[in-house]
């Protein structure tokens, strides 16, 4: 049985990376510079890791280029790139409670969601792209006697991945283990904030095999390292998740550097959708909770919009706010709590900005919205619930990437759809109803990548992710996230 002291005791004792990994070796930045890694569960210090600048991203780029070209891993037999990518998901499994610790520690997640999903996650994501990876097929196009022509996916080059702080490994995942399957080198920077497991995957890759060069971690600065990677004239694309901000930054950078591709997932306000046939209110209560305060809410597809049908209103507030109840914040290294801290003080105080707003813009405050905690040193905010949210409100439009969700209700079904499709985001969407004709009707009509039926987060990695408009564009996830690290060389040989 763990605890607390448990976990607290391998924490005084766990290795905690902090140098980059580039070129097959673990190295400080170059200038010698580092950066404070601040712990949100306690606000201390944690350690202190390599502030790398483009010097070293250009040391990164030119050591994934080097392995790149000189074919160590895209050239590889199929069985011992497998071979080499199921030995680092076995070194993951060897590991995973010291790697979930390391991610409870840098973003304030609770240990239990990080022993029990996103280390779990990454593990599976790896895997699944591993097994994928000797099952990758060309196409033999129609031609005349005198003519054979195919078609071949060959790999990119080198890919630079840009990486948020709310799902720092699993998210990581999503883009290493389909670019390396597909034979690509890659360059990751993580977010600052968050940084310590992508060093410990970067480590790992070296334990397991994988060639000096293919896989580098860099650390430091979006503005500066992340930066570097978007403008290199040697990085062949770039995939990012984060803010959206940022992706039209990049965009940008890539456009003004060498039109290298680019595929972001960016950010989103989900509507979550109770119809009054809702099967079963109670099971669309809990999932509502957990859409927008799992996480602490630093969810990309959080169902921060609640709409509601008018007639179940009363019933419906009471059931949401009692489920949210069972969110209680607390130690994420303590076994018992399923809410943690915030990532940084600065995110902390960005939330509490957003239920500032609300309240002055007429929303009627029915749970939560204060700081606590406080003593602990760390950046905690309790769950918190707006009813009587105006559509075109601040807390309606605007991403908060907290624990925050705001209650809208609708009369019918157009309002509704209406009202779901009334942002700039188009990421995730839920509807809870007994009729099938409605329930089609609100895939077809609702504009978001993805739409969950009669529950909320309800696919894996085997499904596409991704937005529409202002969410983003291209795919993480499922055999589509394969080939979006591929070119498609068409090949005409003419028989004499």
């Amino acid at each position: 049985m763990t605890s607390l002291a448990h976990f607290e005791a391998i924490a005084g004792t766990i290795e905690l990376p902090s140098q980059a990994v580039i070129g097959g070796k673990l190295c400080q930045a170059k200038s010698g510079m580092t950066f404070d890694n601040i712990s949100p569960r306690n606000g201390q210090l944690i350690n202190k890791i390599a502030l790398c600048d483009d010097h070293d991203v250009d040391s990164a780029v030119a050591a994934a280029r080097a392995a790149f070209d000189d074919s160590r891993w895209r050239n590889l037999h199929y069985r011992e790139k497998k071979r080499i990518m199921f030995k680092l998901a076995d070194l993951m499994e060897r590991d995973l409670e010291k790697i979930a610790l390391l991610e409870s520690i840098d973003s304030g997640k609770p240990i239990r969601d990080t022993l029990a999903f996103d280390v779990p996650s990454a593990i599976r994501t790896l895997r699944y792209y591993t097994e994928a990876l000797d099952k990758i097929y060309g196409e033999v196009g129609p031609e005349t006697a005198d003519r054979f022509s195919y078609a071949v996916h060959e790999p990119l080059g080198v890919i630079g991945a840009i990486m948020p702080w709310n799902f720092p490994l699993h998210l990581t995942m999503w883009k290493v283990a389909p670019a390396l399957a597909m034979g690509n080198s890659i360059v990751v920077k993580p977010a600052e904030l968050t940084s310590m497991t992508a060093l410990k995957l970067g480590e790992l890759a070296l334990e397991a095999g994988v060639p000096a060069g293919v896989l580098n971690v860099v650390t430091g600065k979006g503005s500066v390292a992340g930066k570097a990677i978007a403008l290199h004239m040697d990085v062949d694309m770039l995939t990012f998740t984060g803010s959206g901000p940022v992706g039209r930054m990049l965009m940008k950078y890539a456009a003004d550097s060498n039109l290298k591709r680019v595929s972001l997932e960016l950010g989103g306000k989900s509507p979550h959708i109770i119809f009054a046939d809702c099967p079963d209110l109670d099971a669309a209560a809990a999932h509502a909770a957990f859409g927008v305060f799992y996480n602490q809410g630093e969810v990309c597809t959080a169902g921060s919009r609640l709409l509601v049908d008018e007639k179940i209103r009363d019933v419906f507030l009471e059931k949401i706010i009692a489920s949210a109840r069972d969110f209680v914040p607390g130690d994420p290294l303590a076994p018992e709590t399923n809410f943690g801290a915030m990532v940084s003080e600065s995110q902390l105080n960005a939330v509490l900005g957003f239920i500032e707003t609300a309240s002055k813009e007429g929303a009627s405050l029915a749970l939560g919205g204060k700081r606590v905690r406080k003593n602990s040193g760390g950046f905690y905010v309790e769950p918190t619930v707006f009813d009587a949210v105006a559509p075109g409100s601040t807390l309606s439009q605007e991403e908060v990437f907290g624990p925050v969700l705001a209650v809208t209700t609708f009369r019918d079904a157009d309002e509704a759809l209406r009202l779901a499709n009334n942002t700039i985001f188009g990421l995730a969407s839920g509807v809870w109803t007994r009729d099938i004709s409605l329930a089609h009707r609100a895939a077809r009509e609702i504009k978001a990548g993805l739409v969950w039926i009669n529950g909320w987060d309800s696919c894996d990695i085997t499904m596409p992710f991704g937005g529409f408009k202002q969410s983003g564009f291209g795919r993480d996830r499922s055999l589509h996230a394969l080939y979006k690290y591929a070119d498609l060389k068409s090949v005409s040989i003419t028989i004499r």
